[in-house]
Order: C-alpha cells, then sequence, then structure tokens
C-alpha cells in the first residue's frame, strides 16, 4: 500500500499533474522502522506509533512483512482485535487500551518487519523492526589428540569449537597462551562454518589451524564466543587445551635418584631423559673397568636401570644413548659417575681372644671404605659405649669381662652408613655358677622342670644327680644352661637335686633344696621351676631355708588377735544393752522373770545370780577347759546361796552336784 502510494506520487509528479520537478519534492521518505529486541521465548510488545501519538487507534490493522510482502495478521475494530488465520493466530493480543500488540513465544521466524496502519482519521501506518536474540550453549572443545609435528609444511588442526543454539550467529575468537589469533599466510587459519536448525537457532562449528612450533608444547589453546543480548554485550568461553606436539630431541642425558650421597643397600634409579616428543628409544652402558669399554645395562620397560640393593660394584661410569626410531638419528649423552659409598671387611684381632683372669687384652678393629672412617666399642650384653676409636684395651681382666665386644665402623659423611663385628671375649677359669644353692616349694607327684646354668672358659659341661630327662641350651659361647625335666618323689624331697659343671680347669656345683608345700593340694602336675635368676657373680653366698617356726608364730599371733577383736565385739555389744556391765561393778544379779503374774505350782525358787567377766587363765582348775583356750575370756556365773541352799538347784533326774561344786558356770562366749 505505501510503495504503490508512494509511485503514484512520483508518477504524478514527473507526468501526469504537471508540476516543476523543483517546486514539488514529493512525497517523504520513510522513516526508519522502530527498533524492539526480545530474547527467544519472551513476549514482544509492538506499539502502533509513538509512545507520545494521541491518534485514534480503534481501527487498525496489523500486517507482518516478509520478504517485501505484506500480510494482515490481526484487526482492531471498535477497540477489539482478531486475530487472522496463519502463524501468528494463537500468539497475539491487545495491551494497553489496544495501543500494543503482544506477541508471545517469540522464536527466530519472527524477527521482521511489523506494520500496523490506521484509518482514522485519516490514513497513517508505523513500521516496527523485530529483533530476536539467544545466547549460545557453553562453547565446546575438541583437541587433535594425534599431535602436529613442528616439521609439517601446512597448518595442521589444533582444535575444533562448537557453540550451539545461538541468534544471531555468534562470534568466534581463537586464544593461545591468552593472546588472540588472527588468520596470517601459511601459519594461521580459522575455518569457520554454521548450520540452521529447525528451530531457527544456529550452532557455530569454527576450526583453528596452525603451523606450531617446539615451543607450543605446552601452550593453551581455547575459543571464545562473542553474542549480543538486548542487554548488551557477552561472551563465553571454552576451557583450556594442549595439543601434543612433536618434534626430534636435540640431546639426551641422564638423571640418578635419590639425589645426594648414595650408600649400600639404597635403591637406586638411572633413567635416560631427552628433549624431544616422543622420546626416542633409550639404551644405558656401563664402563668395564677390566676392558674400559661401554657395555650395555638390563632396564625394564621405561628404560630405567633399577639397582634394588646398590653395592659398590655398581659404582662407575654411565652413558645414555638416544635412537629416534622416526629418523634413525643417534644421540649420545655424556658420562655420569655413579658412587656408591661402603664399609666392608670389618676385622677384629685377635679375632677369639683368651686371657686369664687378671690380665690385659688388646683389641684392634679395621674396616675398608671409600671414605674416612670412625670407630667405636660397645659391650654387646649392655650396647654401653666403651671406647672411641680402633683399639679398646682391657686390663685387670675378671671373669665378668668374658662375653660379647662389638666394633662399629662409621661413615660420618654418609648417615645411615656403618658395619659392624662381634667378638667374643673368653676368660680361663673353672666353671662358674650362676647360684650355689637354692630352696624352692614342691608339690609330691609334681614334674618338675629344674634349671641350672654355668659358664667358664673351655666351655662346662653339666651333669645331675638324679635321673631325669636333661636338655642343653648355649646362652653364649661360655655359658651352658641344663634343663632337668623330673618327678618330685619322696626320695627326691629328701636329697634334693645338685647339678655338676665342669671343665679342665676344674668343677663347681648348684644345689637344689625342694621343701614340700603342705598348703597345695597333691596330684600329678607338670609345672617348670627355674632355681635361679641369672647374675653375674662368682659369690657363694647361700640361701639358706627360713626358719619353719618363724611362720608358725605369725600365723598364731594373727589368730590371737583376731579372736580377742571378736571376743571384744561381743562383749561391747552385751554391754551396750545393760546385760553385761563389768565396767562398772562386774557383776550383775539375774533374777528369772515369769511370764504370767500369778504364782505356778510347778515354779522353781527364785535363785540370784551373779554375772562376772573374767579371764580364763584366772580361774582354777586349769583342767576344766582345753589347753588352748586359757588366755581366751569367758562369763563366769554364780551364786549367792549357800551350798546348801544350792541343792534346790539340783535336775528333775534327782543328780547332786560335787562337793567342790560352788555353783559355778562358764559360759564361753565365742559360740
Amino acid at each position: 500500500m505505501g510503495l504503490s502510494r508512494l509511485v503514484c506520487a512520483f508518477l504524478l509528479a514527473a507526468c501526469c499533474c504537471g508540476r516543476h520537478a523543483a517546486g514539488v519534492p514529493g512525497e517523504a521518505e520513510q522513516p526508519e522502522p522502530e527498533l524492539v529486541e526480545v530474547e527467544v521465548g519472551g513476549t514482544a510488545l509492538l506499539k502502533c506509533g509513538p509512545s507520545h501519538s494521541q491518534g485514534n487507534f480503534s481501527h487498525v490493522d496489523w500486517f507482518s512483512v516478509h520478504k517485501e510482502k505484506p500480510t494482515l495478521i490481526f484487526r482492531v475494530r471498535q477497540g477489539q482485535g482478531q486475530s487472522e488465520p496463519g502463524e501468528y493466530q494463537h500468539r497475539l493480543s491487545l495491551q494497553d487500551k489496544g495501543t500494543t500488540l503482544a506477541l508471545t513465544y517469540v522464536t527466530p521466524h519472527d524477527e521482521r518487519i511489523f506494520l500496523c496502519q490506521g484509518k482514522r482519521p485519516r490514513s497513517q501506518e508505523h513500521r516496527i523492526q523485530l529483533r530476536v536474540y539467544k545466547a549460545p550453549e557453553e562453547p565446546t572443545i575438541q583437541v587433535n589428540a594425534l599431535g602436529i609435528p613442528v616439521n609439517s609444511r601446512e597448518p595442521e588442526e589444533v582444535a575444533t569449537c562448537v557453540g550451539r543454539n545461538g541468534y544471531p550467529i555468534p562470534q568466534v575468537v581463537w586464544y593461545k597462551n591468552g593472546q588472540p589469533l588472527k588468520e596470517e599466510k601459511n601459519r594461521v587459519h580459522i575455518q569457520s562454518s554454521q548450520i540452521v536448525e529447525s528451530s531457527g537457532l544456529y550452532t557455530l562449528r569454527s576450526v583453528l589451524k596452525a603451523q606450531l612450533l617446539k615451543e607450543d608444547k605446552d601452550a593453551q589453546f581455547y575459543c571464545e564466543l562473542n553474542y549480543r543480548l538486548p542487554s548488551g554485550n557477552h561472551m563465553k568461553e571454552s576451557r583450556e587445551v594442549t595439543v601434543p606436539v612433536f618434534y626430534p630431541a636435540e640431546k639426551v642425558w641422564l638423571e640418578v635418584e635419590p639425589v645426594g650421597m648414595l650408600k649400600e643397600g639404597d635403591r637406586v634409579e638411572i633413567r635416560c631423559l631427552a628433549d624431544g616428543n616422543p622420546p626416542p628409544h633409550f639404551s644405558i652402558s656401563k664402563q668395564n673397568l677390566s676392558t674400559k669399554e661401554m657395555e650395555e645395562e638390563t632396564t625394564d620397560d621405561n628404560g630405567v636401570l633399577v639397582l634394588a640393593r646398590a653395592q659398590k660394584e655398581h659404582s662407575g661410569l654411565y652413558e645414555c644413548q638416544g635412537l629416534d626410531l622416526e629418523t634413525m638419528a643417534s644421540l649420545l649423552s655424556g658420562q655420569q659417575e655413579l658412587l656408591v659409598n661402603y664399609v666392608s671387611d670389618v676385622r677384629v684381632s685377635p679375632a677369639a681372644p683368651e686371657s686369664e683372669e687378671g690380665s690385659s687384652l688388646t683389641l684392634t678393629c679395621e674396616a675398608e671404605s671409600n671414605q674416612a672412617l670412625e670407630f667405636q666399642w660397645l659391650r654387646e650384653k649392655t650396647g654401653q659405649v666403651l671406647e672411641k676409636g680402633p683399639v679398646l684395651q682391657l686390663h685387670n681382666l675378671k671373669r665378668e669381662a668374658g662375653g660379647g665386644y662389638r666394633c662399629m665402623a662409621s661413615v660420618p659423611s654418609v648417615p645411615g652408613l656403618n658395619r659392624t663385628q662381634l667378638v667374643n671375649v673368653a676368660i680361663f677359669g673353672p666353671p662358674w655358677m650362676a647360684l650355689k644353692e637354692r630352696k624352692m616349694w614342691v608339690q609330691e607327684n609334681v614334674v618338675l622342670n629344674l634349671s641350672c646354668e654355668a659358664s667358664g672358659h673351655p666351655r662346662p659341661t653339666i651333669s645331675w644327680n638324679v635321673e631325669g630327662l636333661t636338655s642343653e641350651q648355649d646362652q653364649d659361647p661360655q655359658s651352658v644352661l641344663s634343663i632337668l625335666n623330673v618327678l618330685v618323689t619322696p626320695e627326691l624331697l629328701e636329697t634334693g637335686a645338685e647339678c655338676v659343671a665342669s671343665n679342665s680347669l676344674g668343677k663347681n656345683t648348684t644345689i637344689i633344696l625342694l621343701e614340700l608345700d603342705s598348703n597345695s593340694t597333691t596330684g600329678l602336675s607338670i609345672s617348670t621351676v627355674s632355681p635361679h635368676a641369672r647374675a653375674n657373680s662368682t659369690s657363694t653366698e647361700k640361701k639358706l631355708p627360713e626358719p619353719e617356726s618363724k611362720g608358725v608364730v605369725i600365723v598364731a599371733v594373727t589368730v590371737c588377735v583376731l579372736v580377742l577383736a571378736v571376743l571384744g565385739a561381743v562383749l561391747y555389744f552385751f554391754y551396750k544393752k545393760g546385760k553385761l556391765p563389768c565396767g562398772r561393778s562386774g557383776k550383775q544379779e539375774i533374777t528369772p522373770k515369769s511370764s504370767s503374774p500369778g504364782p505356778s505350782p510347778s515354779q522353781q525358787p527364785v535363785l540370784p545370780l551373779t554375772l562376772s567377766c573374767q579371764p580364763l587363765a584366772s580361774l582354777p582348775p586349769p583342767s576344766t577347759l582345753p589347753p588352748s583356750r586359757k588366755s581366751e575370756f569367758v562369763v563366769e556365773v554364780k551364786s549367792d546361796k549357800l551350798p546348801e541352799e544350792m541343792g534346790l538347784l539340783q535336775g528333775s533326774n534327782g543328780d547332786k552336784r560335787a562337793p567342790g561344786d560352788q555353783g559355778e558356770k562358764y559360759i564361753d562366749l565365742r559360740h
């Protein structure tokens, strides 16, 4: 419609109307359409005219212009809107009293010009350009895993960047180590393409190709997508990737682990390294000390020479050879010396030292090493340091000086590097018993393991005076421990056991006295009894049995104390109840009470009694009480009546008391 009017105006001005071209400017050009921006899925608000327009919008037609062809999509009559059939039929509605047309669920296909025409009071029209945007997804990047050789003549593919579902098409920028890359002839080439999805969104695919150098082996590449939204310009970055770069080696060298001073016994790894990628095939050689020729060593699958426990023989010159399997070029490293520090051949002279008691002895230690050595002497039993230096002087030897001495040779400059040698010093003398005599408590019919230890030089032999199963254990070169397995019998209890140790210089004995333990039950059993605790002494002091009476006295005193304590508690109980006021008068009248108030024909005459508290030892005659109870307390019951009156107390059986019986009764309060 607008186009036809423009054509007509042009024709009228040129031909029909006959007006002079300079005096009739013609109809004015159409103004730029109003720009409306919206994201995909949002709602576009299309206003029919500027916001300050005061036109009448009760009669308006809305058109969509696609490929310069307007299509009616919506009518407004008397303020009421109605959609025309088509793609916009269900997505259009009126807002703001009919001045705004709302388009919902915007898609990329909606990016076009929309035209509204009003016919009252005069014909007018307003154009709107709808721009649609959609942010692309996070870009993905795929590196060329096969790698790029540096000697390639053309740019090789480095990586591919993909940005999906964006609108309009985003712009891609490639970076290397944070610096943007630009097209460069024969060096850098960026090839981009896009795919239009059925939704109208774009998927961008960009390939970076470049010629790389050896210095690019650690370079970081990534891509960046730049896009626009109604809110402004935005960007998204991919992750960084590194592409394998292949280049030939220029040199090879050796590396030894661990770093620092090595010693015998260390685990050592010797490996070849090169500055090429991929690394060449390696081989390691060691110089033969006799022929001075380099001989190839056996390495593992990775070309590493492993010395699980390094020895001094591993010291020497090593070199590495690298062979590039692609170019068949061979590279040789410089020779490197491996030094394994050692201490060996520790010797003590004399090797088997012997000496008499009271004499002196000199021990000398020697060793081999490639480093300066330090020596010290230690006592084997205690670990005590006796001397620092290669020579140990022992003066005025005693029997206790016999035994082990250890020489330690160490290298101060190499921590942990040392070797030792043990030597046993023998002191001539007759057997020396750990104990001369020992008493032990045993049970009859028990199988015992009796032990006897002796030492001396020459080494003694041990025998027993009783039959049994014997076994021996060597404690050290000059000591022996004999164990006798024997059944305790009455004969053995009577005679005891004796072990005899003898050598060419004399003999000695240990006597084991056995006493029957009466507090233990008898029965056949087995136990192990050592008659002594090992002691380094030549003392002949006897351990005599303790007198039996001492234990009996202790037991008797303990029993007496307990009995007195119980008796005191009982007396105190009666005293508190008022039945035994011994502490006041010493006597108490006891009058029997009848359970009924009236007299009974069978009631006995009332007899006043007196209770007195005194020791049994003060009561005659002593024959009436057991001897063991003389020192105990009893309660004495006495009658104050004459002997004649006591006749009334005869029992119902008519028994009479003895003439000497004065009516006294003794009540033992212990029961």
